[in-house]
């Protein structure tokens, strides 16, 4: 134990240098370090939303709404499927959790079971004489809500991402909600519009067989949709248009805001390849036709087809303003939202409140670090100076750590940096206090400094790997503020455990060398 080569001391040496390096930046602010040389680090921690101030949103994902979808479709094949059998049915029809026909002839069911299983591997088909429900399988549901809510995080980041704030906190907590905080945004309303549109963008033709008027009075025909038109007043206040997506927006690469020709606000949109092929085969077969533009459930605008459009691009007018449109083109590049959300829970936290945190935070690691460096000093004399040493570098190295990272420090995480001074000196202290039995039982003081650190590095490596576990528990199983104080306290322990088995150690080691005393006090 007693054998420290000179690589090892120039190893730990590099480790608290580069250590310094990364923490300096945290005590002397972003200004200072920018006129550092650029080779130098530059960053700081991040400031979680109760220290740095700002908002937090609650989103709760309407999953139900996917589920709903995906029944619509199997209606529309279903109804398809059965005409191409010529099998007889009444009263189609869309329920909460299943699709429901009748059957004209009771001797159709084989023939309908066999038609009606292969619409979609997914459901369960149940017969009732010559009722059908078709229905979702449970597990399929369950997969559908959960992947409308993963899509729904990715999709809000991106959102969020195109707005510009800097180090937003998103996470998904329980079965349909998102948790998003946004330190230094005072003022939500924006973040809280642009996370509240689907911004589900489709092409759909214009129904021209059937009125609209007949539609309002609630004979919409079957293939179609009545859908109100976001307008000025000038056009028509609903448009009938046809069930069937002929280009989706799902199959945008970019969105941008301009004008068109007249100087109106504009969205220009470009699709990808195979939606370029769509899109051009689309209005190739229908020239003169109107082409509805449908945003979330309503019609921006239903352009008539005057020549094919073969290049994969479009663009989108409307009665909206410069602002509107640069937010329109934000939401279609960051993509559709899979199901709405909805805000249920919102608060602000004002910068003061984050100012008096951080000052108490301070003021608690101080105080802590105070009262630990006198305790080893007093128990241990020069030993403890030593391990009073060690933990500064430990707090540097902490500091460092979370700067590299670009870990988001919380109030909680202030917490775990505090506790993790009181644990850093914990193995200094097994290791004193084994050298104290060996120096009572006689030995020398190399022959005690070597047994000590032998026998204590099994209890040390033991309760430090004991209380890695919980934190990685705590990281994977928390959120918010419990994730926080996890990676302070896994990183304290993991330099806790470099300063006292390497810093400690080798300056004992280094003293013990140049010193050679023949007694010794711990």
């Amino acid at each position: 134990m007693l054998q420290f080569p000179i690589w090892k001391i120039f190893l730990v040496i590099a480790v608290c240098v580069v250590g310094l390096a990364y923490a300096v930046p945290n005590l002397t602010g972003n200004d200072f370090a920018k006129n550092w040389p650029r080779w130098l680090p530059g960053k700081t921690v991040n400031l979680g939303l109760d220290l740095r101030g700002g908002s937090h949103l609650l989103l709760q994902v309407e999953s139900d709404v996917v589920v709903s979808e995906r029944l619509e479709a199997i209606q529309d094949d279903a109804r398809r499927a059965l005409r191409r059998a010529k099998i007889g049915y009444t009263n189609l029809t869309l329920t909460e959790d299943a699709v429901t026909l009748k059957l004209r002839r009771e001797a159709d069911r084989d023939q309908a079971r066999e038609v009606l299983t292969a619409v979609d591997a997914d459901t369960e088909v149940i017969f009732d004489d010559a009722a059908v429900r078709i229905g979702l399988r449970p597990e399929t549901v369950t997969a559908l809500k959960d992947r409308a809510l993963m899509q729904s995080i990715e999709i809000v980041r991106r959102r969020i991402d195109e707005t510009g704030t800097n180090e937003p906190n998103i996470q998904r907590q329980g079965a349909n909600r998102i948790v998003v905080q946004l330190p230094g945004i005072d003022n939500p309303d924006r973040v809280k519009a642009l996370l509240g549109k689907t911004a589900k963008l489709t092409f759909q033709l214009v129904d021209l067989n059937n009125s609209v008027n007949d539609a309002l009075a609630g004979r919409v025909p079957p293939g179609s949709r009545l859908l109100p038109a976001d307008a000025d007043g000038a056009g028509p206040s609903h448009y009938l248009v046809r069930r069937r997506i002929m280009v989706s927006g799902d199959r945008l690469v970019d969105a941008s805001s301009g004008f068109d020709q007249n100087n109106r606000p504009a969205v220009f949109i470009r699709f990808d390849q195979a939606g370029a092929r769509q899109f051009g085969r689309t209005t190739q077969a229908n020239v003169n036709r109107p082409f509805a533009i449908v945003l979330d459930g309503r019609v921006l605008s239903a352009p008539v087809i005057n020549e094919p459009i073969l290049g994969g691009t479009a663009q989108i007018t409307g009665s909206f303003s410069v602002a509107e449109a640069q937010d329109l083109a934000l939401l279609l590049r960051a993509g559709a939202l899979p199901a709405p959300l909805r805000v249920i829970e919102e608060r602000t936290v004002g910068p003061g409140l984050g100012l008096d945190s951080i000052a108490a935070g301070k003021l608690a690691s101080i105080v802590g670090m105070v009262l630990v460096v006198a305790f080893m000093i007093v128990c241990y004399g020069r030993f403890g100076l030593m391990a009073d040493i060690a933990l500064f570098f430990n707090v540097v190295l902490i500091l460092a750590a979370l700067s590299l990272l670009q870990a988001t420090l919380t109030l909680p995480g202030i917490a775990g940096i505090v506790l993790t001074m009181g644990m850093a000196v914990d193995a200094n202290v097994l290791i004193f206090e084994r050298i104290r039995e060996e120096i009572r039982h006689g030995r020398s003081p190399f022959n005690a400094v070597e047994t000590g650190y032998r026998r204590a590095i099994t209890t040390i490596i033991d309760s430090n790997l004991t209380t890695l576990f919980a934190a990685v528990f705590l990281f994977s199983f928390g959120s918010g503020p419990v994730r926080g104080f996890a990676v302070t306290l896994a990183i304290g322990i993991l330099t806790s455990m470099f300063t006292a088995v390497m810093v400690t150690r080798m300056m004992v080691v280094l003293w013990l060398r140049r010193r050679r005393p023949s007694s010794l006090t711990v």
